[in-house]
């Protein structure tokens, strides 16, 4: 098949029928100053053994946890991942393979699917989870739409300790469907139960927190969860999904949605992404229920199968109808996450849970013996927690960067008006040795 290239005379219709006159205007909110203007400075042609090892020398300059002390957390974790995840999803039949509408050719996929769901329901105490959204801040946005539509009350309380991006995810996906999103103060680095009593009325569709919140702080669920059910709203929880290893699930604390961000079950930081999103509900809610399913039946000779199943639900067969209007899955990083709940079992995943609540409290503890630095909130907190500094939070990131520690996040960068506080998170992976040398870098700080 030849390939025809756009012709000056396509390009004119199109623009005449979008309503510009000329491509540049296309770009009018692009500022030219970040705009890539002449040629690209390339070298001469190389080999490849060249191109090889230019590349490799490029990729030598990025700073990366296999040679860091990684304390950045903040929604995404450097877990140990076991070798045999990226071993097993590596196979060329889930590598390559898309989500299947042919269920006769891809009972594996639809298996290791189905799979996934079953172990995100049972980790999160909810009765049915769905084949995984895109990453935790748009399974939070779907949350909020799934409750709007449910309740047919046009506003959502959302707690401020959530964390800042997954609220401005929320606040995009319900700004084209009029839904008015109500902030819930904090206090102390929780959700004010004040604030959260006096905003709740008659036209509240739901509640959504975050559990550990934003801050690594443990939220008093229950009395919110209580809170919003007497106003005949929506309970929705993202949660943290290594912390359901020792704390309390969703379902148990009667959440009538649970999402959460999948990264920490087996998938590497991978610079931001790709990511998984959690989406789990109780069974009153399954065809609300956004994304895609898996079921399993039986064929005609009683074998079991496995197929998609409600999917008048989805955008493909209804469009403007579907519940939304997610398009895929993140089948590749839902199997990385079933995998790595399969080796890590009933004992291993409360381990690790455990390894992380104690190695985060012996750094908070040594961390405050510090003369300057103390803990932000005096809160219960899971694997990470806010510190106060002497000093700006931004220059001891740099100076730990030398010593090859990643030392935090800079809380200054968010809508909390802290410009003092470094938001320090511990996995399993964090040795005594790196969080005593985490300490001594600083006391060059101390006062």
């Amino acid at each position: 098949m030849p390939f025809i290239p756009t012709t000056d005379e396509n390009r004119k219709q199109m623009l005449k029928i979008i309503g510009v006159d000329e491509f540049e205007a296309l770009l009018n909110d692009i500022p030219k100053a970040i705009r890539f203007e002449g040629d690209l400075d390339l070298p001469s042609p190389m080999s490849e053994p060249e191109v090889s090892k230019l590349l490799l020398s490029m990729a030598e300059q990025n700073a990366h946890t296999g040679s860091y002390a990684c304390f950045l957390g903040g929604g995404a974790y450097d877990h140990f991942i076991p070798a045999a995840v990226d071993h097993l999803i590596s196979r060329s039949e889930f590598y390559t393979a898309y989500t299947p509408y042919q269920p006769e050719v891809a009972q594996g996929n639809l298996q290791a699917i189905y799979e996934y769901q079953s172990m995100m329901a049972e980790l999160t105490g909810m009765d049915v989870a769905n084949a995984s959204m895109y990453d935790g801040g748009s399974a939070l946005a779907e949350a909020a739409l799934l409750v709007h539509a449910q309740t047919g009350r046009a506003e959502i309380c959302i707690s401020r300790s959530v964390h800042p991006f997954y609220r401005e995810v929320v606040k995009t996906y319900c700004h084209r469907s009029g839904i008015r999103i109500i902030d819930i103060e904090t206090q102390n680095g929780i959700t004010d139960l004040g604030h959260l009593k006096a905003s709740i009325g008659n036209e509240t569709a739901g509640l959504l927190i975050q559990h550990p919140n934003f801050f690594g702080a443990l939220e008093p669920v229950e009395k919110m969860g209580q809170m919003i059910h007497d106003a005949q709203g929506l309970y929705v929880a993202a949660v943290d999904p290594i912390s359901l290893g020792i704390m309390k699930p969703p379902g148990e604390y009667d959440a009538d949605v649970a999402t959460g961000e999948g990264q920490v079950l087996g998938n590497p930081l991978n610079f931001g992404g790709p990511y998984v999103g959690i989406f789990a509900v109780k069974k009153a809610l399954i065809r609300r229920l956004p994304g895609r399913l898996v079921g399993v039946t039986q064929d005609s000779k009683g074998r079991r199968g496995f197929v998609l199943t409600l999917q008048t639900r989805e955008q493909h067969i209804r469009r403007d109808k579907a519940t939304s209007s997610i398009c895929t899955n993140e089948q590749l990083c839902a199997l990385a996450s079933a995998i790595y709940l399969a080796l890590m079992g009933k004992q291993g995943l409360p381990r690790v849970a455990e390894l992380c609540i104690q190695k985060a409290h012996y750094l908070a503890d040594e961390i405050q013996k510090i003369n300057g630095f103390s803990l932000m909130f005096n809160q219960p907190f899971f694997k990470e927690f806010a510190v106060r500094c002497p000093v700006s939070p931004e220059k001891i990131i740099d100076a730990l960067m030398k010593e090859k520690i990643f030392a935090g996040i800079n809380l200054s960068r968010f809508d909390y008006q802290i410009d003092d506080g470094l938001l320090i998170a511990v996995t399993e992976k964090r040795s005594r040795d790196e969080m005593d040398r985490f300490v001594q870098a600083l006391k060059q700080f101390e006062n």
